[in-house]
């Protein structure tokens, strides 16, 4: 058997952390590590405690959930953390996925919808739905007004590393679809596919999905 998701929950509500945490118990895959009620305290015990997934409120008194992410990742840049908002569409949770955040939950979300995002996160995916993915272009077009930037920077040496399939899945992957929606659109496995996803974010030097939105934005591989 492997080991189980190590978790660290961050949020200044106690029934919030103890809702979730009476969820993620009954999992034997999942574990709770530890709890923190405001962005400080999840720096320093994500720092002691090295979890696998942190699940991240994004307004909290004092350090915000945006800031401990950006200062979590730039620590340990392969630090998984799920943003915890209650609005679908808060700028916020946009926030701290620019900030390096892995997924985006609300704090609403079923049991099933809880889990999988944290196993899907720990596994390298990314926890964003479509529609959210489609609201992240929209801001990043209001954030980044112009051209694109291939030309700018080092990246359009990097995207041309890229094969013609490679590229493609990259569009589908900052269009939203799931590995299994793409393994349908270009008659692949869903193996083949991630692969494939694996060998674009290797080339791009990208940690996720929601990585992989924003550089093909910024690229103009995708527009809003």
């Amino acid at each position: 058997m492997t080991d189980p998701v190590r978790i660290l929950l961050v949020d200044d509500q106690q029934l919030i952390r103890l809702g979730f945490g009476l969820v993620l118990g009954a999992e034997d895959d999942l574990d709770v590590v530890g709890e923190a009620s405001n962005g400080a305290e999840a720096i320093d015990l994500a720092a002691s405690l090295r979890p696998d997934v942190i699940l991240m409120d994004v307004r909290m008194p004092g350090l915000d959930g945006i800031e401990a992410t950006r200062r979590i990742v730039a620590a340990n840049p392969d630090s998984r953390i799920i943003i915890l908002t209650t609005f679908d569409l808060d700028e916020y949770a946009f926030g701290a996925l620019r900030a390096g955040a892995s997924g985006f939950l609300l704090k609403d979300a079923l049991p099933n919808e809880l889990t999988s995002a944290i196993r899907a996160v720990h596994a390298g995916d990314a926890a964003v739905s479509t529609r959210i993915t489609k609201r992240m272009l929209e801001l990043f077009a209001t954030a980044l007004p112009g051209t694109p930037a291939a030309a700018e920077d080092g990246s359009a040496a990097e995207l041309a590393e890229l094969t013609p399939r490679e590229h493609d899945i990259l569009v589908a992957m900052a269009e939203g679809l799931s590995n299994a929606e793409i393994a349908a659109h270009f008659v692949l496995s869903e193996s083949t596919v991630k692969t494939h996803v694996g060998r674009v974010l290797m080339k791009l030097q990208l940690r996720d999905r929601v990585q992989a939105v924003i550089f093909a934005y910024k690229h103009g591989l995708v527009r809003p």
